[in-house]
């Protein structure tokens, strides 16, 4: 049956390519081959369309049908979205692990992964997600668990109901499985989401009140696993009273109650040695003063205290940009000038981050000019600065062009943004460094120039005023020049070659402290595995033991010749 099967899909494929069975009696040898070869063929091959059509349509259907049923579940997969409250409340929950672990492992590296998260919940933080947190974070209803509910159960969107039934459970009796104690760390990282909460919604009041009682009960706490959360504490705690009326700079104002909790808080963490606590308070402490413009206080706070070195990237370079405003104030452009470009290294510039950057990058211009330089064109050209520092563009040109009048337009045009940026003060004392830097283009420009000239040309009221300017001029070094005092002119002295002189090394030795200094912060803050050299020691302990043993036998005779030098003697 098999072969007939043969020659008929055989006969049935030859009618179909329009060759009969009589033609092919009649072929040649080479035709006999061919259609020997094509019945060899119609065994090895699979059959035709036409020969078996009901079997190759069903394989291929249910593959068909496979491949169909998983596309269809990868669309629906891809088509089910995702709620955002369960996914908020999924990120919260899984961050609480993190901190068991930091606590069990005394590791603070899982207590920062939790604090970094919290931007990523920040958008869908709502009084529905916490309360939906709290409540199965706190099975029985407990005394943390009420005040952080209470703090948010103003907002339309808390369950009441959903609280209400889990308040009914404070009165059941207690079950057999004894419930376990939520840690202190949970405690206060539920209460820096709704301390978040409470801020995105702008409500000041009640979040200043929360942030008090929750800063009473840090003061109780001495657990160094709480360090970086309790300093998130104090950060929004201090935030929330720089919004609360009276606003700064008021003498009266919110900011100022809170000094004294603040250096508290300073002082338990220095005697405790709590670096991330003591980081950010001194930094709060200095923002503080700095709104209500007491430098003098501001200036003790930092001759008698001592940054830690091991704090934080971002603390280390908020307190450098107040230490850079604070010297710019006193007058100390150089030190200002090295603190705020330390600050603007460490900055981050991305979009998301700019504010800081931009800030200390503003400041640090300003200082630039005050100090008589004029800040490189590239600054000005970043994409994240280049549209916030459209008003110090033209100020810089104002300035290294001595244009005093056209200082002066400028500084009243952008009156509101230098006062928003806090460098409206700083940038009317550039007023001496525009006539300094017209009196400098004019002494390169002439080699004489009447006094009554110069008045003229910068706006002068006097001649007895330009006089004194560029006798000071001449003895600060801005320019190299000779006054003439009975015939009223200013004579220019020839300009040296500048590399003639020390002014490149210096600039040269700058760049080298620099990148020095940048060296020696990145090697501190490397982190090694903890008691690593324990772990080493016993290993080496371990196999002096060994070898010990192993001498031991050797003498008492316990080992065979052969077995001598085999064996853990090798690695001996």
């Amino acid at each position: 049956m098999s072969g007939d099967k043969s020659r008929l899909n055989g006969s049935s494929s030859n009618g179909v390519n329009g060759s009969g069975s009589s033609q092919n009696n009649t072929k040649d040898s080479k035709g006999s081959k061919d259609k020997d070869g094509d019945d060899e063929m119609t065994v090895v091959v699979p059959p035709s369309k036409g020969s078996n059509k009901p079997t190759a349509p069903t394989k291929a259907t249910e593959a068909d049908v496979a491949n169909g049923a998983d596309e269809a579940d990868a669309a629906n997969a891809k088509e089910i979205p995702v709620d955002p409250k369960e996914k908020a409340i999924t990120d919260i929950k899984a961050n609480l692990p993190l901190l068991e672990r930091a606590v069990s492992q005394f590791d603070p590296r899982f207590s920062l992964r939790v604090l970094r998260s919290i931007p990523s919940v920040r958008k869908q933080l709502t009084a529905d997600v916490l309360a939906s947190v709290i409540t199965e974070t706190y099975p029985i209803p407990t005394a943390t668990a009420i005040s952080l509910l209470s703090a948010v159960k103003d907002d339309p969107s808390f369950p009441r109901d959903k609280v209400g039934d889990w308040h009914s459970k404070k009165d059941a009796p207690p079950t057999k499985t004894a419930q376990k104690d939520v840690l202190p760390e949970v405690d206060v990282y539920l209460s820096i989401l709704v301390q978040v909460h409470l801020y995105d919604k702008k409500s000041i009041n009640a979040g200043s009140q929360f942030s008090g009682a929750l800063v009473e009960h840090l003061r109780t706490l001495n657990r160094r696993t709480l360090d970086s959360l309790s300093a998130r504490v104090y950060f929004y705690y201090a935030l929330f009273f720089e919004e609360s009326a009276p606003l700064p700079p008021s003498p009266s104002a919110a900011v100022i109650s809170i000094r004294k909790n603040l250096l508290d808080a300073l002082r338990t963490a220095t005697l405790r040695k709590d670096q991330d606590i003591q980081a950010a308070v001194t930094t709060l402490l200095l923002r503080n003063y700095l709104l209500t413009s007491h430098i003098t206080q501001a200036d003790l706070l930092i001759s008698h205290t001592k940054f830690p070195t091991a704090a934080a990237n971002n603390q280390y370079a908020r307190y450098l940009y107040y230490l850079g405003r604070i010297r710019a104030i006193q007058l100390r452009y150089t030190e200002a000038h090295e603190h705020l470009t330390g600050a603007s290294r460490k900055s981050p510039t991305s979009y998301k981050a700019s504010g800081f950057y931009q800030a200390s990058t503003k400041l640090l211009i300003v200082v630039e000019l005050l100090m008589g330089d004029i800040p490189d064109r590239a600054v000005f050209r970043q994409p994240s600065l280049e549209k916030s520092l459209q008003p110090y563009l033209q100020l810089v040109l104002a300035v290294s062009s001595g244009d005093v009048s056209g200082f002066q337009n400028l500084v009243q045009k952008y009156n509101s943004t230098f006062r928003k940026d806090d460098t409206y003060t700083l940038i009317l004392r550039l007023r001496q460094n525009v006539i300094r830097t017209g009196i400098r283009m004019m002494s390169l420009s002439y080699a004489r120039i009447s006094l009554r000239d110069m008045c003229l040309r910068l706006g002068l009221d006097s001649e007895e005023s330009a006089e004194y300017i560029v006798a000071k001029a001449i003895r600060d070094g801005v320019i190299e020049a000779s006054l003439d005092h009975e015939r009223g002119y200013m004579k220019s002295k020839e300009v040296g070659d500048v590399y003639a002189t020390r002014e490149p090394g210096d600039v040269f030795h700058e760049r080298i402290q620099a990148c020095l200094a940048l060296h020696d912060e990145s090697v501190k803050a490397m982190r090694f595995p903890m008691n690593q050299h324990r772990l080493e020691l016993k290993n080496a302990q371990e196999a002096r033991e060994r070898e010990r043993e192993l001498a031991k036998e050797i003498v008492e005779g316990e080992l065979d010749e052969d077995d001598g030098p085999g064996g853990d003697f090798d690695g001996l």
